[in-house]
């Protein structure tokens, strides 16, 4: 591997940030599980204060031993500069939202401790007696988990570093379904285990539940009284702090405003052009998008929708690969998967391991329904699966041992793959695979949720002023309730999933406007590759030569994209 190589006066920054990685796995054994370490699967983190300190610590030290792996030679080779600029920013970032104490006040719907606790379990390995003897240690280590999670929380409640009380009574929502009234989920996650760990891991099973059930009771009558009356937003300062964190920038807030408004009125015009193919007469787009409801394509059933949309990627790559990417095989192979109950409503991606015997899978998260729309499904799995989340992910683990595997992994940056993701979307509809007016405008729908993000997320954090020409309380200024209305005016989506959107933006803030920022960045990267090269600019080569790179922040992302 090529950053193995060490200068004579010791590591060099990629040897560095692999290292950091190696240290981090042994703190964070969720992350390890994601990697594939098989030591990982018995474990779970330390969530409480002290926990969080030692990968601050962690943090502080590598960054030491990155400035003095910068001063040697063999330092000032691209590759190298390149991954050291990322990890001295990740790290950074990260360090700032610790001594913030951002960590001791995170609750959300969909990204915390709590969730990760239960998320791990869906792609621990569960093929062999051996496996199931490490599920249940990592059961039976859910209670000290939660306990230390709890604490962090506590400890920050008497910092006065709240949570928002309306991410945790969404949260204790979520409890209600994952320890349910007759079974738990973690008591069904154990069903297919061998018969000769059932007892064992019925017990376990109930340990971890009964940690849930403690957890829940004191959210509901500790916790959440002690907030009361906190704000869920989080002002300009905090909202400055965790969008760098969440985009590798600093983003210029009252710009990105801007952006979002130009984006939700050119979108708005072509929307209107399309649904007039779709249902003439039709008011707004989302009067023919609630036709498309009712009378338009669809999947019946849940187990027929996962199967069609693992079709609909596999039909993606054999258009794709040799086309307009250089696939390898490993790289070919995606699941569909249907997410667990008590999921937030989006759709998500998790990526390969290391070594890709875990692969990239997709999951859909069903929220009671059995009839699923193509024209949302379709422009989604271009995005989560191919070519968006699995084409990038999944290559930046096919090349990690040209980079390093911080830049494939742990350095992830959310605007730079979710960016991507959105451009892929975009890029299929450049390439003509939304092959009729429903598909195309439900794709033209998700592109507007993600220039409302920007417009909302941005707009009731910091409680900007909504500007004249919006066709929406014009001259007012923005409230999550307003967001609300907002975004469910303009959107195809049931109410459920509105909803959960707007609490999502308000336990993850600054973190939604990365999808439209991110997609712009690597559309003025692409454009500005095109005019360097003219007439001899291959999009296949660079395409591949994009995916390659690893993990880049925004700051990083447009001349990197650019020189390609």
């Amino acid at each position: 591997m090529p950053h193995t190589t060490t200068s004579q006066g010791g590591p060099l920054p990629r040897q560095v940030a692999d290292a950091y990685v190696d240290a981090f796995v042994d703190l964070d054994p969720i992350t390890g599980t994601f990697l594939g370490v098989p030591e990982s699967s018995g474990k779970l983190p330390d969530f409480s204060p002290t926990g969080q300190e030692a990968l601050a610590q962690l943090a502080r030290t590598t960054l030491e031993k990155l400035a003095e792996a910068e001063a040697r030679p063999g330092a000032e080779l691209p590759a190298e500069q390149v991954c050291a600029r990322l990890l001295r920013e990740r790290l950074t970032a990260q360090l700032a939202v610790h001594d913030a104490g951002e960590g001791l006040r995170t609750v959300s719907n969909l990204s915390s401790p709590l969730h990760s606790v239960r998320e791990v379990f869906t792609i621990t390995p569960a093929e062999t007696d051996e496996d199931w003897a490490a599920i249940e240690l990592r059961l039976r280590a859910v209670p000290a988990a939660l306990e230390g999670y709890r604490a962090a929380l506590d400890a920050g409640r008497k910092r006065g570093l709240p949570a928002g009380p309306l991410q945790v009574t969404t949260v204790i929502g979520q409890l209600d379904q994952w320890i349910g009234t007759d079974r738990s989920w973690f008591a069904e996650f154990t069903d297919p285990g061998p018969k000769a760990l059932r007892d064992e891991l019925t017990e376990a099973a109930e340990l971890a539940t009964g940690a849930l059930v403690e957890l829940r009771a004191w959210f509901r009558d500790s916790y959440l009284p002690a907030i009361a009356g906190a704000p869920d937003v989080v002002g300009r300062e905090r909202y400055g702090r965790l969008a760098r964190y969440y985009n590798g920038a600093d983003i210029d807030a009252d710009e990105a405003y801007a952006y979002g408004w130009s984006e939700f009125h050119r979108l708005l015009a072509e929307m209107e052009t399309e649904a007039e193919k779709v249902l003439p007469g039709a008011k707004t787009p989302w009067e023919a998008l609630a036709w498309c409801d009712e009378h338009g394509e669809a999947v019946e059933g849940v187990e027929e929708t996962r199967q069609w949309l693992q079709s609909l990627m596999d039909e993606a790559i054999e258009a794709l690969d040799g086309t307009h990417f250089e696939l390898a095989e490993r790289v070919r192979r995606v699941e569909s998967r249907i997410a667990p109950a008590g999921s937030a409503a989006a759709p998500y991606y998790t990526p390969p391991s290391l070594d890709f015997s875990r692969p990239g899978r997709t999951w859909l998260p069903p929220m009671g329904e059995t009839r699923f729309p193509a024209y949302d499904l379709v422009s989604t799995w271009y995005h989560e699966g191919v070519p968006g989340h699995h084409l990038q992910l999944a290559q930046w683990v096919h090349v990690a041992d040209r980079l390093s595997r911080y830049q494939t992994t742990v350095g992830i940056v959310s605007a730079n793959a979710e960016g991507w993701a959105l451009y892929a979307e975009r890029l299929m509809d450049e390439l003509g695979f939304l092959t009729n007016a429903e598909r195309r405008l439900g794709y033209l729908d998700a592109q507007m949720m993600r220039a409302i993000r920007v417009i909302i997320d941005i707009g009731m954090h910091l409680e900007l002023e909504i500007p004249a020409d919006s066709p929406f309380h014009p001259g007012e200024r923005w409230t999550p309730q307003l967001a609300h209305e907002f975004l469910a005016s303009h959107c195809s989506r049931p109410a459920d999933f509105v909803e959960s959107e707007i609490i999502r933006y308000q336990g993850m803030a600054g973190q939604a406007i990365g999808y439209k920022l991110g997609e712009r960045v690597w559309l003025e990267g692409r454009e500005a590759a095109r005019a360097r090269h003219g007439a001899d600019f291959d999009l296949k080569a660079w395409h591949m030569a994009a995916l390659s790179q690893g993990s880049l922040g925004l700051d990083d992302l447009r001349g990197e994209l650019s020189a390609l």
